[in-house]
């Protein structure tokens, strides 16, 4: 494996990036060419949001090629384009070989929700002390126990359970992604669980996993929402809960409970008011400057 390392301005990572995946690179990745200098310069966007800026005042650019003459001739193609005139070519240097699967796992290990309800990757063991668990490896859909924001919804569920208030005939998981929450309700005695995603690949995800753990629910595109349930679970984003106030909150029968994450501290008070025509949010729950909301609708908390 060899990597085509570039610098380039930020007004051309994007041309610079399309084209290297043009030359079929195995992967590119763009770094602050400053980093950890005084002129370093940090990059903040909104969670799942795009970000603000394609690259830095000066990017380094580095592309995977399995061979040094792709890398090479890349490199050539690259530079003989009229608009590259500021782009340069760093080195083009050797990949020391790696397990990459073997890489990749190392970073995910098990997930503690409760001492007693955990997350874990298949290719580790449950710890002793976990009675429930749910198998569930990294992967393309949203949520995977590694998020402050599943991590609050996963305990919320498993710490209503486990004062005896868990046993839910009918849930709502909205936005499901990976099916987690969905999961996690249904292994803690919840039945009839709908699990509703706008992306087809997110429901035969949920699909897969609930299969994988044990557990059966329906999983389908929003339109499989019908009716009330007595809890609804939202974890997506602050903006989309907002503009889905009235059907999320629509599809809480009277006296049951609405939880919502995916939601920064300094969004609580616009949630609020988003919520106020049908019931008084309240923060549950909060880590890492993100917080869980909920509240009962319809009936006295």
């Amino acid at each position: 494996m060899y990597e085509l390392v570039l610098l380039a301005r930020e007004a051309d990572v994007e041309t610079v990036s399309d084209a290297l995946m043009e030359l079929e690179a195995l992967s590119v990745s763009v770094e602050d060419a400053d980093a950890d200098t005084e002129a370093e310069h940090a990059l903040f966007g909104e969670p799942g949001m795009p970000a603000p800026r394609e690259g830095w005042d000066r990017s380094t650019l580095r592309a995977l090629f399995q061979t040094e003459p792709e890398a090479t001739e890349a490199a050539t193609l690259l530079l003989a384009q009229d608009w590259a005139e500021d782009v340069h070519v760093v080195a083009i240097q050797a990949v020391e070989a790696q397990d990459w699967v073997r890489l990749t796992q190392s970073q995910f290990a098990p997930v503690e929700i409760t001492p007693a309800f955990w997350i874990v990757p298949s290719w580790h063991q449950p710890p002793a002390q976990a009675s429930r668990h749910i198998r569930l490896d990294p992967g393309l859909a949203f949520g995977t126990g590694t998020h402050p924001t599943t991590r609050m919804c996963l305990r919320w569920i498993a710490r209503e359970a486990e004062a005896g208030r868990g046993a839910w005939a009918r849930v709502l998981d909205y936005g499901c992604g990976s099916g987690i929450l969905a999961i996690g309700a249904a292994l803690h005695g919840a039945t009839a669980i709908d699990a509703v995603d706008i992306d087809p690949a997110a429901v035969e995800s949920t699909r897969a996993n609930a299969e994988a753990n044990g557990v059966t629910l329906h999983a389908g595109l929003p339109e499989l929402a019908q009716g009330q349930y007595p809890l609804v679970l939202a974890n997506i984003l602050a903006t989309p809960l907002k503009l889905l106030a009235p059907l999320l909150a629509g599809h809480v029968e009277a006296g049951g409970h609405l939880v919502l994450a995916g939601i920064l501290q300094r969004q609580e008070q616009e949630l609020k008011d988003a919520y106020a025509s049908w019931c008084s949010l309240e923060v549950s729950d909060s880590e890492d400057g993100w917080i869980l909301m909920t509240a009962r609708v319809g009936a006295a908390a």
